[in-house]
């Protein structure tokens, strides 16, 4: 009949899926150090036998048999192992039975933090192997508690942490508050698996997509591309190869509701869906709406587009604190300068004429401050040709206050 020791250690196994033999062993391993330490010593060769009939732990010292013994720990003259073992020769070797009285106390001690330590270990193997089979996926999650911009997230049996660099902008979290996460990447760790949610990843959008949007699930529309400044506004491309499928229209919805779903997922974050198109200078003309463009001048080596539009577009085009024109270079991958149409007119006669040359750098401009440089670059308005034509208003609405405005409008016409 199997000891209730064993027979406990087999349904805790059965339950938490884990190796017999791995989780007896280890016992057995801390027997042979929990003896060595109260009763003997490290050099010590110590066997331990769990035997399933019995509720009996034996504990052997474990000697081989030698002519003239040099080391008592580990040797036994041959006459002296014929005590343990009839017949014993050199070579042979004499298991001594030394199981202290009262051992059964100290064995279920050791066994018992053997099995929970086991059990952690075989618990975070289970949830790291789960959990890396669902990276790059979309879950669904539950907020346990918020501290110090740290937010606790429920994940099943596990809790992670939506750390302040992952959270959308603005948006508030609350205990009991359910929403979904990107699990981005699961790291194994000595403490268990570590994972990396995030809300700004790219990827979120993409996946809520997925979710919201059959086409996009089934193949039909294909996303080829995302830019995003999360909590605020992303551009999407989308593209199908079926003539009889809208793209955009698939995406939008009936009254514009599936895309409504997304942006409410997202605390309210604009989504643009525009028409991925092979050809660059569509690709890009769309990329950069609602702003009209008039003309545009392709870099493929330098991968870098020249934009010309007319005065009244430029602020559109680069869009409040240059995001239109920012969100439309990530998604092409193209380097966008947004320029006045005036410039295709400008002789070089007239550029000579001009106090300041258009092709310099606003940072060469005397006048304009380090911030004011530092916002402008931030915009993609790195030269003077850029900022040709623009009014106070016009910078204002792209993003400078207006007295830093009035600054670049003086530093350029003086």
């Amino acid at each position: 009949m199997q000891s209730q020791f064993l027979a406990a250690i087999n349904q805790l196994c059965d339950e938490k899926n884990i190796s017999k033999d791995t989780v007896v062993e280890a016992i057995k391993a801390a027997l042979r150090a929990a003896f060595r330490k109260d009763y003997g010593n490290k050099d010590q060769n110590i066997d331990i036998d769990l035997k399933e009939d019995s509720e009996n732990i034996t504990v052997y010292l474990v000697k081989t048999v030698v002519k003239k013994v040099e080391d008592e720990d580990l040797e036994i003259s041959d006459k002296e192992a014929l005590k343990y073992k009839k017949k014993a020769k050199v070579g042979d070797e004499v298991k001594i039975d030394v199981t202290p009285v009262g051992y059964g106390r100290i064995a279920a001690q050791a066994a018992k933090q053997v099995i929970i330590q086991r059990l952690q270990e075989a618990e975070r193997d289970v949830m790291y192997d789960m959990f890396k089979d669902r990276e790059n996926e979309l879950i669904n999650a539950l907020v346990h508690r918020v501290d110090n911009n740290q937010v606790y997230i429920n994940l099943e049996k596990i809790t992670a942490v939506l750390t302040p660099d992952q959270q959308i902008p603005n948006e508030n979290y609350y205990g009991g508050q359910r929403l979904k996460v990107y699990l981005d990447k699961v790291e194994k760790t000595s403490k268990g698996p570590q994972l990396l949610i995030s809300r700004t990843h790219r990827n979120l959008v993409a996946k809520l997509l997925e979710l919201e949007i059959p086409e996009i699930k089934s193949g039909l529309v294909i996303v080829k591309g995302i830019a995003r400044e999360p909590g605020i506004r992303s551009k999407i491309a989308v593209y199908s190869e079926d003539d009889k499928i809208d793209p955009i229209g698939s995406c939008v919805g009936q009254k514009g509701v599936r895309i409504q779903s997304v942006m409410d997922e997202l605390n309210g974050e604009r989504i643009d869906v525009i028409p991925w198109d092979e050809n660059l200078e569509k690709f890009i003309k769309s990329a950069l709406a609602p702003a009209k463009v008039t003309r545009i001048d392709i870099s493929k080596k330098d991968k870098r587009a020249k934009v010309y539009v007319t005065t009244d577009q430029r602020p559109l085009a680069i869009g409040k604190k240059g995001q239109n024109v920012r969100l439309a270079s990530r998604l092409t991958e193209y380097e966008i300068d947004i320029l006045d149409i005036s410039e295709l007119d400008t002789g070089e006669e007239k550029k000579a004429e001009k106090k300041v040359d258009t092709t310099t750098e606003v940072s060469e401009i005397k006048g304009i401050s380090k911030d004011i440089i530092g916002k402008l670059s931030s915009y993609n308005l790195t030269q003077v040709k850029q900022l040709k034509g623009l009014k106070v208003k016009d910078l204002e609405d792209i993003g400078l206050t207006a007295e830093e405005a009035q600054t670049v409008v003086d530093a350029l016409t003086k």
